[in-house]
């Protein structure tokens, strides 16, 4: 593994590094850490890198591990920096062969997210995107009940994605996670629906696999002299005639990472929610309540959420795993094509860079909708696919 970002005072980078090794398939070996090259160098001996594979850009950590011997240099690269950089670190690793896993959302505009979209294509490289929800196992439990029909056709997905943290204008004050995430520069487009509003987008997209049609949306400034939403919620229509809601907040007091997603299908609906991932509701009118829990010997776990669990029942697994379970799905694609086997390109357990495209897309007409006071705006992108 190699890491760009995680530098001192980081936050995701860190996030993935853990996540990465946590299951002995990888090994942090190399990284650039930081934009400024000393700040780079210093950060190494946090991660245990040695010194001749602390590189003072990513560029130099490309060009210099890919002329190591193949047995001997990195088969893969975490993208961990703030949005603007995704794309010249992503498209410079696929143009030199290695496999890729980024965090989202994928690229900083959509041309640039199209653009990495072909590249990856032209490519033979494993290409994951860290929506880390859907690594969680009753997600996907969610997901295998729901394709398998036994929700019935869905007709609504209502989902949120509530924090706090930015109720005061925190980037003013020298926060540095504040600070590129409402910086237009870094962040893109958009701020809040940039940020967490794609997790809920990506997982009604991940669990259902309904295909958006149309969307219209609301942004809103609520903090003076902020330059990016921190508040928004959006209507989406499906192709399959369903509906579809997505709120997401930055300035609500006391909330901190509330994603939450409800389900309406016409045999039954389900609930799941990211601040208590291991339990899951399941309703149908006239019967009692179900409550699924992250049980991987049960009988009703599905052969994804039983794979994606590493302890029995009622050990709490969360955050931490979701993402190392990303992971070790690009893992097993990894080492199928290091072994010249084909792999699946399109309908992967982890999200890919089609998923990474679709965000995109979200974003920029999230925010153009916005602009035009809420106008339905297409939403179907060419990647989507079921």
């Amino acid at each position: 593994m190699g890491l760009v970002g995680g530098g001192r005072g980081a936050f995701i980078g860190r996030v993935h590094c853990i996540a990465a090794v946590l299951d002995n398939r990888a090994e942090l070996v190399a990284g650039a850490l930081s934009s400024d090259p000393q700040c780079s160098r210093d950060s190494a001996a946090d991660y245990a890198i040695a010194a001749d594979r602390a590189y003072g850009s990513f560029q130099e950590m490309i060009d210099r591990e890919t002329q190591l011997p193949q047995d001997q240099r990195i088969d893969f690269v975490s993208i961990a920096v703030p949005n603007h950089v995704h794309f010249p670190v992503a498209k410079a690793a696929v143009g030199a062969g290695l496999n890729v896993v980024c965090d989202k959302p994928l690229t900083l505009n959509l041309a640039e997210a199209e653009e990495l979209g072909q590249l990856v294509d032209q490519s033979d490289v494993v290409f994951a995107l860290t929506h880390n929800y859907t690594g969680y196992p009753l997600v996907r439990q969610a997901r295998e009940m729901i394709l398998g029909g036994e929700l019935g056709e869905i007709n609504a997905i209502r989902a949120q994605y509530i924090q706090g943290w930015l109720r005061t204008r925190l980037e003013t004050e020298g926060q540095k996670q504040a600070a590129w995430r409402t910086d237009p520069a870094r962040s893109g487009a958009a701020g809040c629906f940039g940020d967490i509003a794609t997790h809920a987008f990506n997982l009604g997209r991940y669990m259902t696999g309904l295909i958006p049609f149309e969307i219209s949306c609301n942004l809103k400034t609520f903090e003076e002299g902020r330059q990016l939403d921190d508040y928004g919620h959006a209507l989406i229509r499906y192709e399959n005639g369903g509906l579809g809601t997505v709120t997401a907040s930055q300035i609500s007091h006391g909330r901190e990472n509330d994603l939450q997603i409800e389900i309406d299908g016409t045999k039954g609906s389900l609930f799941w929610r990211q601040e208590e991932p291991n339990k899951m509701v399941f309703r149908q009118n006239g019967r009692p309540h179900q409550l699924y829990t992250r049980d991987p010997n049960a009988p009703f776990a599905r052969p994804t959420a039983a794979a994606a669990s590493r302890l029995p029942a009622g050990h709490p697994e969360a955050y931490l795993e979701a993402f190392a379970n990303i992971y070790c799905a690009a893992y097993d694609d990894m080492a199928g094509r290091a072994t010249g086997k084909s792999i699946e390109r399109q309908n992967t357990i982890y999200p890919n860079v089609n998923d990474g495209v679709e965000g995109m897309y979200f974003i920029q007409q999230c925010v153009a909708s916005s602009g035009e006071g809420g106008q339905w705006l297409p939403l179907r992108h060419p990647r989507a696919r079921r």
